[in-house]
């Protein structure tokens, strides 16, 4: 709650006093100072790149990918025409709804400069038109197993040594995709492709620094030229369509209507690997909207992400330990609140000070009430496996950010500025390393060259926070096809 400003002070007959500047009632702090911190943090925490920078991007990239195609290859597991979904962001920035106790913690500066999230279908189900329904008998809401029942016998052929088996008394016998054997066998899969590329290195090819299985998640770490690229590999399920569980969430009054059709909204949902708290971790699945947000993120205010960004990187250093807060509940509340407040509320440019001090609220408000809905299926809460004991900690500690939010900020800066001078000290290092550029070849002309660094700058600039997916031909993984939203590459 802030002080009254001039203006209105002069609304109300004070104008014979001193004009104040507006206040934030809790803490004190003045409105303008914390929108110049949320400013100053913005732009230490958004990175613009070089043409070299842009292509030592695509080039790990590229390198991905193929691994991808080689991996489809092995033992032809995964679908032959695939379509993956490229998130900026890795898994601990809560890009994607997972768990991050099983995580080993990376930071930015110290073991990678960029971060990545892929989604990688390890099956799709992509023709129905109907919704669909899933097997939720046995899980939490949010959660489901996964019969292999809807697919042919050929997919249950290749898929079941990464099932469990479930005999049914008439004699006939389930298969249900289990999130940890397919993850062990990605990660073993993947494991057997890198050590064969590097059995043949090539010039300019990216240096494999890190490869970890954390939990149900591969995570990556490339060195390209001067960069650090940490991926964060996700087997998941692909559908097309809408989960039946979440048609009353189409139902009701959203911000993005009429910004974006429905159908972009809808076009698709992902099961990640992930289970309840009480659930079985060999079969249970989560219902992921990833591909939805992507979508939704066009919707939101510059100046509500930059508080949340903003607000994000206090929590994630804040609420660490227990690992009971996630940043994914965080862009929840966001989005509930563009479904709360007025849009014209959330336009204002000037406000981020205002938004940020608001999602310290309810962050705090959820944790007191042990409540916080899903977005797109609210009648699960995201809380409820959590202790009283717990809950109230991370309450107290955020009552110390709403009591001194500008000291936080400072602090904030202070993290993301650290981080970017390890990142500008490695690069320094990395000119005089072994570490080939994906430039220092000229002489290959199979070698990209500036003309890529531009046309993927011109991608990235004239498609804003668009979904980018790619199709890759196992067969010719040289020659990927990107779709960004419609269009094609």
């Amino acid at each position: 709650m802030a002080a009254p400003t001039a203006s209105k002070a002069a609304s109300l007959g004070c104008n014979n006093k001193p004009a104040f500047p507006e206040l934030d009632f809790r803490s004190g702090a003045r409105v303008e100072e914390l929108n110049k911190l949320i400013q100053e943090f913005t732009k230490h925490d958004q990175r613009e790149y070089d043409d070299q920078r842009a292509l030592e991007i695509h080039t790990a990239k590229d390198f991905i990918f193929s691994m991808l195609g080689m991996v489809q290859k092995l033992d032809q597991k995964l679908p032959v025409a695939n379509e993956y979904l490229l998130l900026s962001g890795g898994v601990r920035e809560g890009v994607v709804d997972l768990d991050l106790d099983e995580l080993n913690v990376y930071a930015r500066g110290t073991d990678y400069d960029m971060d990545f999230t892929l989604l990688v279908p390890a099956l799709k189900l992509h023709d129905r038109n109907q919704p669909v329904t899933l097997d939720m008998r046995h899980s939490a809401l949010c959660h489901s197993w996964l019969s292999l029942r809807l697919f042919d016998e050929g997919t249950i052929s290749k898929w079941k040594d990464c099932c469990t088996i479930v005999d049914h008394i008439n004699g006939a016998t389930n298969y249900f995709f289990s999130p940890t054997k397919v993850a062990d066998w990605f990660y073993d899969s993947i494991s057997i492709v890198l050590s064969e590329i590097q059995k043949k290195p090539q010039r300019g090819m990216p240096k494999v620094e890190k490869v970890e299985k954390n939990g149900t998640i591969i995570s990556i770490i490339l060195g390209v030229g001067s960069s650090r690229m940490l991926y964060d590999i996700v087997p998941v399920v692909s559908f097309k369509g809408w989960p039946a569980v979440a048609q009353s969430w189409l139902m009701e009054n959203h911000f993005w209507d009429g910004k974006i059709t429905e159908e972009e909204v809808i076009s698709g949902f992902y099961l990640v690997p992930a289970c309840s708290y009480k659930g079985k971790k060999d079969n249970e699945w989560r219902l992921s909207f990833a591909r939805s947000e992507v979508q939704l993120k066009k919707c939101i205010s510059s100046s509500l992400m930059q508080a949340y960004q903003a607000c994000k990187a206090i929590i994630i250093k804040l609420l660490s330990r227990p690992k009971a807060i996630s940043p994914y509940h965080l862009r929840s509340m966001m989005l509930w609140a563009c479904d709360r407040l007025p849009a014209n509320y959330l336009a204002q440019e000037d406000y981020a000070a205002h938004f940020l001090l608001g999602l310290i609220d309810d962050l705090q408000h959820c944790l007191v009430n042990k409540m916080c809905p899903n977005y797109f299926i609210p009648q699960c809460n995201m809380l409820e496996h959590l202790s009283e004991e717990t809950v109230m900690l991370h309450a107290r500690k955020l009552s110390s950010v709403r009591s001194d939010p500008a000291e936080h900020l400072r602090t904030a800066i202070e993290h993301v500025k650290a981080a970017n001078r390890l990142t500008l000290e490695l690069q320094r290092r990395g000119s005089t390393t072994s570490i080939p550029s994906p430039q220092s070849d000229g002489g290959d002309p199979n070698q990209p060259d500036d003309r890529l660094a531009k046309k993927l700058q011109q991608l990235v600039t004239e498609n804003p926070g668009k979904s980018i997916s790619v199709f890759i031909n196992p067969d010719d993984v040289t020659r990927p096809h990107f779709r960004i939203d419609d269009k094609f590459f």
